[in-house]
């Protein structure tokens, strides 16, 4: 029907108004409501409400704003850290997942920027990358307490089971955040890093043996071991008088408080392996143990071993000489199985190499007394219901040597009424001796003299 109708054709009206009401211009009859015509195109402006096409058309829904820049930010993560683009595309589909979740979609915009890079975490788990917890709150620069609460939440709701990592995997990766070549140093305080990693892995693993791993932060048992073997790769005056501050300052690194205390421990351990060798003349002390710990290292199963034994030696002679009972055989050999069943081969070669290099290097005149067979190999541990036990072992896990104070549940006070009785010498406390008298008179009176002048 054309545009030039003026009429109604239902009721025969000439009262025909255009109706703009919809998107597209209609005419109708005011008098019966027919419409006489519609879908009327034109090439002049009418003036009409313009909609656009997405408004009228769009079926999918545009992800929202904060979702899109969530995503940037997993990706720019991703470039950061150098992963596959397989890790990528996870990361993003992880982050897409949880940010649509109920509990996810109402936080604040800190909780999802850290769900960002716990997408990121767990791709790089999934998929054998080594990334620690640590580097990845790093570069979001947030709380890794904070870090670790969403991600123990995001793979509870997501369902995802991530596999626990190991020290040994992520060491290499760690050691290369260490700005310590020759590129940034000088030469005599530049390490090559495959060597560094090499001698960090083993001191991790010494330290795993020895309970210093047990319950503890990976990134600072990871510092302390970087630091101790660029010390003692090369242990000359240069490196072994710098601190751990001035190190993480050189390295261009952020230092870690907990690891001043790991590297206490993990001396100590040395230490204690240090004053089994036997071609070693001088007292072995934290200022000198980097100078052994080559030595330690290679042989430190077989030392192990012999620090275990001395330390059962010297608990049966306190014993006897106390004049108690000595140490069960059960007790006493538990530290030396769980070592020995581990490494059932190797601390046999080892000891037969360690007697054979210590027979060809000076000693004391003293014989040491740790060189019997390895049949009579035993512990340190004593019985467990004796009051703090990992007092008396050579090694035990932290939670036993430092154990948390318990609380003591305290009586509960009864209330005071004032009509309790009081007894003759209490009162007897609270009225004043002779002396007492005539030296507080004479307080007062000096007192007052002094006032009037």
């Amino acid at each position: 029907m054309s545009a030039s109708v003026t009429r109604c054709p239902g009721c025969g009206s000439s009262n025909i108004v255009d109706d703009d009401l919809y998107c597209q211009a209609q005419r109708v009859c005011v008098d019966c409501g027919s419409v006489v015509s519609e879908g009327v195109l034109t090439d002049d402006w009418t003036g009409d409400t313009e909609i656009s096409y997405s408004r009228t058309t769009a079926v999918a829904r545009k992800p929202c704003l904060n979702l899109i820049k969530g995503l940037q930010r997993v990706k720019a993560i991703c470039r950061i850290l150098r992963v596959n683009n397989e890790i990528e595309n996870h990361s993003q589909a992880y982050y897409t997942q949880a940010y649509q979740h109920d509990a996810f979609i109402r936080v604040s915009l800190q909780k999802k920027e850290v769900l960002a890079g716990c997408c990121v975490l767990v791709s790089c788990r999934l998929l054998n990358w080594p990334v620690t917890m640590g580097t990845i709150s790093c570069l979001l620069d947030a709380d890794p307490v904070v870090v670790g609460a969403v991600y123990q939440e995001m793979i509870k709701i997501l369902n995802i089971k991530a596999p626990v990592f190991i020290i040994n995997d992520v060491m290499e990766a760690h050691s290369q955040e260490y700005k310590i070549s020759s590129l940034h140093v000088p030469e005599e305080l530049a390490e090559n890093s495959r060597d560094l990693t090499k001698r960090a892995v083993a001191l991790v693993e010494l330290a795993a043996d020895t309970w210093i791993v047990t319950g503890r932060h990976p990134t600072p048992i990871m510092m302390a071991s970087i630091y101790l073997s660029w010390q003692s790769l090369k242990p000359n005056k240069h490196r072994l008088k710098l601190t751990l501050d001035k190190f993480c300052q050189m390295a261009k690194v952020n230092k870690l408080k907990p690891a001043m205390k790991r590297i206490a421990e993990m001396k100590e351990v040395l230490c204690k392996l240090g004053r089994e060798i036997p071609w070693v003349r001088e007292a072995v002390t934290p200022d000198n143990v980097m100078q052994q710990v080559e030595d330690i290292l290679n042989y430190r199963f077989a030392l192990l071993r012999r620090a275990l034994r001395t330390h059962e030696e010297t608990l049966q002679a306190e014993s006897e000489a106390s004049g108690e009972d000595s140490l069960p055989e059960e007790a006493a050999s538990s530290q030396v199985a769980e070592h020995g069943e581990q490494n059932s081969n190797a601390p046999t070669a080892e000891e037969y190499e360690l007697n054979a290099e210590s027979a060809q290097r000076p000693r004391d005149g003293n014989d040491d007394p740790h060189t019997e067979p390895e049949g009579n190999t035993g512990g340190g541990e004593s019985q467990a219901p004796a009051p703090n036990w990992g007092k008396r072992v050579l090694f035990a896990p932290p939670c036993v040597v430092h154990p948390k104070r318990r609380r003591v549940e305290r009586p509960e006070c009864k209330d005071v009424t004032g009509d309790e009785d009081i007894s003759d010498s209490e009162i007897d406390s609270y009225i004043r001796t002779p002396r007492e008298a005539r030296e507080f008179a004479q307080t007062q009176k000096m007192l007052s003299e002094s006032e009037k002048t």
